[in-house]
């Protein structure tokens, strides 16, 4: 691991923690102010890994893997808000979206059509979804895959969301089968999202880059 590549990777780790313990306090007509735990070195945890392994990932130019990297931290502290309270704040959520559409026009991996296929798609099809299923999509998730969709572009869109409906499945199996929820609980569907969304990020083969040599 190169030094830059291990300094995003700390940055990361402790934008996890700090965004989890903010989550925990603000806004104060939300706010548990839960002690750290075990969530907090989780977040921290896997924040670091996921920007590490962007950083390490990414063959695009320095200014398109910043772009990836701000993104993605901006993922983190939404993760770590929905997780908390159940909600996707605008203040982090907007610039996402802008900062999503502004990149369509720049992408140097993803050209114009794949983003916009991919962008209206998946918010088309999570909308269907939601009106399908209810209460298993809400309004802050299609704001989330808006600029997702158009980063990623079609059709690796869908493997994202199809790797965070998996994941999401087995946390909730898994949090019924040890009766941490009940079935009437709602488990925000946010962070399986984000988690699909980097997975895919690192394993196409185009939306990052070419690997070569490594």
């Amino acid at each position: 691991m190169s030094p830059l590549i291990a300094v995003v990777a700390i940055a990361f780790a402790a934008l996890g923690g700090v965004a989890e313990r903010l989550a925990s306090v603000w806004p104060q007509d939300e706010a548990s102010r839960r002690a750290p735990g075990w969530r907090t070195v989780g977040m921290a945890l896997v924040a670091g890994a996921a920007g590490g392994a962007v950083g390490w990932r990414s063959a695009l130019p320095w200014w398109a893997t910043a772009i990836h990297l701000v993104m993605l931290a901006l993922l983190v502290v939404l993760s770590a808000t929905d997780l908390e309270q159940r909600r996707l704040p605008h203040l982090a959520l907007d610039p996402l979206v802008v900062l999503g559409v502004a990149f369509v026009f720049v992408n140097p991996s993803i050209d114009l059509a794949a983003a916009a296929i991919g962008g209206v798609g998946v918010v088309a099809f999570l909308g269907l979804l939601g009106l399908v299923v209810r209460g298993g999509v809400a309004l802050g998730d299609l704001y989330l895959v808006l600029p997702m969709g158009l980063t990623l572009g079609w059709p690796a869109i869908f493997a994202a969301v199809f790797v965070g409906a998996v994941l999401s499945a087995v946390t909730s199996v898994a949090l019924l089968a040890t009766r941490r929820v009940s079935l009437g609980s709602y488990i925000p569907f946010g962070p399986f999202l984000v988690a699909g969304y980097v997975i895919t990020l690192i394993r196409d083969t185009e939306v990052l880059g070419m690997l070569v040599g490594r």
